[in-house]
């Protein structure tokens, strides 16, 4: 066993395009021990075209809490090891946060290799705000937890940045338009560094439409950005609290939500379920 402990490398790859990595990613995925794949199958084209030949060691959600230990492991044994997801930067929901906190707490070395990175290339051409900005990753698959994770954010003032699959980006969308409203400036990027590549900067409603429209636009891997709450919607929303505050002393939740809607011209459904919240703090 050797006396010098290993370090572990989080290394960024491409998420499409192959000229994208770093030469310095190429050396250290060439010197490490071995490497961590998110996907070994999917990982191993990459690796062989890149003329990398090192052990592959699995480590995904399904394993990582177990592989930690093994892997922590080799590591005080004196190995260096690099991690890699699918594609892009690591941990960006993707696994690989067990083992990152679990070499700190032990004392060994987690090195960066950055490199590409899907949310970070969608804003920088979103033409959104992004000297700040909200990282959600990827949002409840339930409509209900959805909607309501949503209407948590929806009075946030920064830029919105999410992850979505094929399979819900069209219910996502929707479900966006109706909390947001859907005059709420966006961004979808879809495919990105991909032959299919898609950057549609849009309002909200006018993406549902053109997604619902064209079934090519609903294939591939998304970054779904939205463009933060206008200033006075705070105000707004202050206000309407208040009003529901006042409407639940005297009524129930669903006719408190129906005379607030009337009164201030806003959605019942957004509303209701803002009534909903009060009513259960």
């Amino acid at each position: 066993m050797s006396n010098t402990v290993g370090t572990l490398y989080v290394v960024a790859t491409p998420i499409g395009h192959r000229d994208d990595i770093t030469r310095r990613a190429v050396d250290t995925l060439r010197s490490v021990d071995r490497i961590l794949a998110e996907d070994t199958r999917h990982s191993g084209p990459l690796l062989r075209q890149l003329g990398i030949q090192r052990p592959l060691l699995a480590l995904h959600e399904h394993n990582e809490d177990a592989a930690t230990a093994r892997v922590l492991g080799m590591l005080q044994a004196g190995e260096s090891l690099a991690l890699i997801s699918d594609a892009g930067t690591p941990l960006l929901s993707d696994p690989g946060f067990p083992l990152v906190r679990a070499c700190r707490e032990h004392g060994i070395a987690v090195v960066p290799i950055p490199g590409p990175s899907a949310l970070i290339a969608a804003l920088s051409v979103s033409g959104l705000p992004i000297d700040r900005f909200r990282y959600e990753g990827f949002l409840p698959r339930r409509r209900q937890a959805r909607l309501a994770a949503l209407e948590a954010l929806r009075r946030e003032p920064v830029t919105l940045a999410f992850y979505e699959s094929s399979h819900r980006v069209a219910e996502t969308l929707a479900d966006m338009a109706a909390v947001f409203g859907g005059a709420r400036r966006a961004v979808l990027a879809r495919e990105l560094t991909k032959r299919h590549e898609t950057i549609a900067a849009r309002p909200l409603g006018e993406l549902v439409d053109w997604v619902a429209a064209d079934a090519n636009q609903r294939k591939g891997e998304f970054v779904l950005l939205v463009g933060g709450a206008p200033a006075g919607d705070a105000a707004l929303d202050i206000a309407g609290d208040e009003l529901l505050r006042a409407l639940l002393d005297e009524l129930p939740v669903r006719q408190a939500a129906a005379l607030a809607a009337r009164i201030t011209g806003a959605k019942r459904n957004r509303l209701y379920r803002r009534a909903l919240e009060i009513a259960g703090d």
